[in-house]
């Protein structure tokens, strides 16, 4: 969120962080038309505000960016990928990560993919599953922005957009219930309740910042060490030059990071680029890979390669690379084979070593990357608001009575495919019901 410059210090000394200031006196405020201030109108701050207007509350909801829900708008091809029906709400930690995946369990209990679906249904959206339970709008992403603004509409909620907010801070009265005070662009406004929906870090040029870990910290509520996660991966220049040919190429693989019971490993599309690699199957274990750690790829996981280069070796005379162009892609086969002379033969005159050591390259290659593409390319953030400061039913701070983080700003992100979506449904939909009148 954009901020102007203003700083505090509290009653015990600590110097608040910029732009935030923190109050632990007791102000005259005056009565506020609303009953609660929701920050972020993404997929969580609109859902929020349209459950929570549509319970009776008076809501104001409030963002700096330009266009309403712009990561909805670019997500899943420009047609996003909304929610998963095979999401399994009894086992969150199979589609979660986090410090806590369980934490998740309650929220998505209670909202679940069917329940969205339903909401889809009932504004006649057309949609369609692509593969794996995710599912898409047919036409755009822009009929779900429509859906979740005409939903806001019927509860009523009042809509500043762009409005920057200036500063957040708490007034406590004698029976130490907080009012939340929030200065924006168009005056300041009060009250009881406040809703954290910012989001993450990802996506920068859309607006993203770092102003819901601000407010934490003001709050002095826990961190979990944040990262890009859903991201595409990257390598060491020289090392990749051999592989930056490939760039366009796209192919099935099995790929996997960690060992024994740490072991993650997904079947997805892998996608080569110049400067490493990309598609979902990176995208995915991203989520799970740590730096400086590497990652192993079956780049034929459908294949026993060294039994069907065994069988060609007693059939063929074909190149090698030309048996190989029938099992992986052609330019795959053809820059692997690049890789030994041994390679660079007739099938039928190859060693049996040399044929078992193509074949357990390709099977698998382990490589490390030196790191990501960062927020700019990330879909999401790992890390945020650690769940131990919040309720799992009603998302609420423990330590601050009234202040609420849903969605992305919390320590739960999900695997790609409509997961890190229904989370914010959701968490939206949990701290909703639990917001008070008056």
């Amino acid at each position: 969120m954009g901020a102007a410059a203003c700083a505090a210090w509290d009653n015990s000394g600590f110097r608040l962080p910029e732009p935030f200031a923190l109050s632990f006196a007791v102000p005259q405020v005056p009565s506020s038309p609303f009953d609660v201030i929701i920050i972020g109108a993404g997929a969580a701050g609109l859902f929020c505000a349209a459950q929570a207007g549509q319970r009776g509350l008076k809501v104001l909801l409030v963002d700096h960016a330009e266009k309403v829900a712009e990561k909805i708008r670019i997500s899943g091809g420009g047609r996003c990928n909304f929610t998963n029906r095979d999401l399994d709400v009894r086992a969150p930690h199979k589609h979660f990560v986090g410090q806590n995946p369980q934490f998740c369990r309650s929220a998505l209990s209670r909202y679940t993919p069917q329940d969205f679906i339903a909401l889809v249904e009932k504004h006649g959206i057309a949609y369609h599953e692509k593969h794996k339970g995710q599912l898409f709008a047919d036409r755009s992403a822009d009929d779900l922005i429509r859906m979740l603004l005409a939903e806001c509409a019927d509860g009523r909620v009042t809509h500043w957009q762009p409005c920057a907010v200036r500063a957040v801070q708490a007034h406590h009265d004698d029976a130490n219930a907080a009012r939340y005070s929030v200065e924006t662009d168009r005056g300041t406004v009060q009250a009881h309740q406040l809703v954290i929906a910012t989001g993450g870090l990802s996506i920068p040029k859309i607006g993203a910042t770092d102003f819901g870990y601000r407010i934490a910290t003001q709050f002095r509520l826990p961190l979990i060490e944040r990262r890009p996660g859903l991201v595409p991966m990257t390598f060491d220049g020289a090392a990749w030059e051999p592989y930056a040919q490939l760039s366009g190429l796209s192919l099935a693989v099995e790929i996997s990071t960690g060992s024994k019971k740490e072991r993650m490993a997904f079947v997805e599309d892998l996608l080569f680029t110049h400067r490493g690699l990309s598609g979902p199957a990176v995208l995915q274990i991203s989520s799970y890979w740590q730096p400086g750690t590497p990652i192993a790829i079956n780049l034929a996981p459908q294949v026993d390669l060294a039994d069907a280069l065994q069988q060609a070796k007693s059939r063929s005379r074909k190149l090698i690379a030309n048996e190989l162009a029938g099992l992986v892609p052609s330019r795959l086969a053809e820059a692997w084979v690049q890789q030994s002379p041994d390679w660079q033969r007739p099938v039928n005159e190859a060693a049996d070593k040399a044929l078992a050591r193509l074949a357990d390259k390709l099977s698998r290659w382990e490589l490390t990357p030196t790191g990501t593409e960062g927020y700019k390319k990330a879909e999401v953030t790992l890390g945020g608001i650690d769940t131990r400061a919040l309720s799992q039913q009603s998302m609420e701070a423990k330590t601050q009575p009234g202040l609420y983080f849903i969605g992305e700003v919390v320590d739960i992100t999900g695997w790609l495919g409509g997961y890190n979506f229904q989370w914010a449904w959701a968490s939206a939909y949990a701290c909703a019901q639990a917001l008070s009148q008056g």
